[in-house]
């Protein structure tokens, strides 16, 4: 007999049950080192192997030859920390795990080239479960939605484990799919650190070696042994969360303020609606309307219709376009110019830095999220941040000056 808490970490218990009772499909493992998030997930897939008499698993590293200093060996732990041994029968040529009473497979498998995930069979039940270790190490989302279209089919239910060390830069791709997984209702992130798991577990050695880096670089601490998306230092804003907003939450909001920054093509037209907590200095962005190429008869009329807008409504715009702003005056909308003047773009900015938070929704506004996340100050040739703002790629952020100027511009602000 083996105790299943001797072999998952104390914070991974609501996880292992979770998963035991089907709640979700997809399974962010996230954190620093030490923090057994890949010792969990192979112990739920070896588990799940016996449980389940259908259930194979696919196990892919991004590059081949790192499978078997990694996620086999992580295999072959769970496997005889389980006490299953004589039950499993494990090769290196090609690498696998067979499970000898019935003859499901756990195979191996380095993703050079995702389309050759197509060639994978088993020829006992379907591929239930299915681990990306080293998420961040593969070449973006098209390429892992390429495996699961060829990996996952034949089962009514599949359980999908992405795990990594998130990556210093905010704007990775891979910590963006983490952050957009909070807002699936298939999904369940977990994070943990170090610090949640049995000291003996991890050694004195271990923890020394993480006291000692806090001391000494704490920035380096925070990311290694943390997981804490750091920074590479060029982000603007460091400060832009996630946020999933209901109409209740936004129904509550007294006061809302609206900004559009004009375009046509190629810029678009924006316009945006925010709420901002004066006590917290905390910003929530909830609403966007982005399009090329529509007058400005037709963008006031959808505002009109979709945002129920009246004359009581102040939207703050770019007044680089008068005509613009007298069109949506002529057309019955309360449009303001906004105040332009030397440095305003810099301090608008600087004051959007200086909040505590900036909520985006990314359901409801996938541009805004994908702006604010993305703007990075303009580098040297040597990859430096010089501290200067590209103009570009910032629609909704210069929508979102517009709009909250009249905070930002009060002395003291």
């Amino acid at each position: 007999m083996v105790r299943l808490t001797d072999c998952i970490a104390p914070p991974f218990y609501d996880l292992h049950y979770d998963i035991a009772e089907g709640k979700h499909s997809y399974y962010d493992l996230v954190g620093g080192r030490g923090s057994c998030k890949s010792s969990d997930i192979s112990i739920e897939i070896v588990l799940g192997i016996v449980q389940d008499v259908n259930a194979n698993a696919v196990i892919y590293r991004k590059v081949g030859e790192t499978i078997g200093d990694s996620v086999y060996e992580q295999i072959i732990w769970a496997i005889d920390k389980l006490g299953l041994n004589d039950e499993f029968h494990c090769t290196t040529s090609p690498y696998r795990c067979t499970y000898k009473p019935t003859g499901q497979r756990i195979i191996f498998k380095g993703l050079d080239k995702a389309k050759k995930s197509k060639s994978i069979k088993v020829s006992k039940g379907y591929i239930k479960f299915l681990w990306f270790e080293e998420f961040d190490e593969f070449n973006g989302a098209e390429e892992i939605r390429t495996v699961q279209q060829s990996v996952l089919r034949g089962g009514d239910k599949f359980v999908i484990f992405r795990s990594m060390n998130p990556p210093k830069s905010k704007t990775n791709w891979a910590n963006k799919q983490i952050e957009e997984d909070r807002l699936r209702p298939d999904a369940y992130v977990s994070e943990t650190t170090y610090l949640q798991i049995p000291p003996e577990w991890l050694g004195q050695q271990f923890l020394d070696d993480a006291e000692w880096l806090k001391k000494m670089n704490k920035r380096a601490y925070e990311h290694e042994y943390l997981g804490v998306p750091v920074g590479l230092g060029s982000e603007v804003f460091d400060n832009v969360e996630t946020l999933a907003m209901t109409d209740d939450m936004i129904n509550s909001w007294e006061w809302i303020y609206r900004g559009i920054d004009w375009g046509w093509y190629p810029d678009p037209f924006h316009f945006g609606q925010m709420y901002y907590d004066s006590r917290k200095h905390d910003l929530y962005i909830f609403d966007e309307y982005r399009v090329n190429k529509m007058s400005n008869e037709k963008t006031a009329e959808h505002l009109k219709k979709t945002r129920f807008l009246t004359k009581h409504d102040r939207i703050t715009a770019d007044s680089a376009e008068p005509k613009s702003i007298a069109d949506y005056r002529a057309f019955g909308l309360n449009c303001h110019p906004a105040q332009k003047g030397a440095d305003s773009v810099r301090y608008g900015i600087k004051w959007l830095q200086s909040l505590n938070h900036i909520y985006i929704d990314p359901m409801r506004c996938p541009k805004t999220w994908e702006e604010f996340s993305q703007y990075e100050y303009i580098l040297t040739p040597d990859g430096e941040p010089t501290g200067e703002l590209p103009d570009e790629n910032n629609h909704s952020i210069d929508c979102c000056r517009y709009s909250m100027e009249k905070v930002w511009r009060k002395r003291g602000q």
